[in-house]
């Protein structure tokens, strides 16, 4: 018989910095805990979509993990989404008079919580393969300024096995025409202390257009060399 669908976790954004060690309970059974880090971009979606198609088992508990930046103004060094994508984010100057700097805050306010709702929107609609494949998971979203270090500090608090994450979308401007990784996940590469797989972004279809995230596509066997596979355990022995 099928299957119930998992039902989408209740989201909570976590604000910087977190002192107390995060317990997540994991899924009855699980084998292991995997996250796929994502930062709401296309190549993100393809990460989650290959990860569900190649590299998650039955039993394994998933965190679908979101660092968000502290500040919007930070979006722009955070995959591909911009200040101007949120809806509602835009200012109407003919009905709002603003003054001084507490009409500032309150339309910074304003925007910061009108990312929050995309953030959340969003992450729910990356999490769609997961569902549709009645793979059980959590939303982790956190707020951080830092976002290479907090995404390893995350990999470490939730006692994660491994990460996966696409090579593209974090911090992609910063990629070379030889296909290095972007910065993040080439940071994460380096400093995470679980092995981190790579997932490589085909880039344009044939007919030249870029997927677009929750695209509906048949899901067909990856070919074994868009996966790269990265063991920080085997570089740096383990955590110091």
């Amino acid at each position: 018989p099928d299957l119930p669908v998992p039902p989408l976790a209740s989201l909570r954004i976590e604000p910087t910095s977190p002192r107390v060690p995060l317990t997540v309970t994991p899924t009855a059974g699980a084998q292991g805990r995997l996250a796929i880090a994502v930062d709401l971009s296309d190549e993100s979606a393809y990460a989650v979509r290959r990860s569900v198609q190649n590299y998650l088992r039955p039993g394994d508990a998933v965190i679908l993990l979101h660092v968000r930046p502290t500040s919007v103004l930070y979006g722009a060094d955070w995959g591909s989404v911009q200040v101007q994508t949120i809806p509602n984010s835009t200012t109407n100057h003919e009905n709002t008079a603003i003054s001084g700097d507490h009409s500032d805050e309150e339309s910074q306010q304003k925007l910061e919580n009108d990312f929050d709702v995309f953030t959340t929107t969003k992450a729910n609609t990356l999490a769609q393969p997961l569902v549709d494949a009645q793979i059980p998971f959590k939303i982790h979203i956190v707020k951080d300024h830092d976002l290479k270090e907090r995404l390893c500090f995350e990999v470490e608090r939730l006692g994660l096995s491994a990460v996966i994450m696409g090579s593209r979308g974090f911090g992609a401007a910063r990629r070379t025409s030889k296909g290095r990784l972007g910065s993040v996940s080439d940071y994460c590469v380096h400093h995470c202390i679980c092995p981190v797989v790579v997932v490589r972004y085909p880039g344009e279809e044939e007919s030249g257009k870029k997927k677009i995230a929750g695209e509906d596509a048949e899901l067909q066997p990856v070919p074994e060399e868009e996966l790269e596979y990265y063991d920080a355990e085997e570089e740096h022995g383990g955590l110091s």
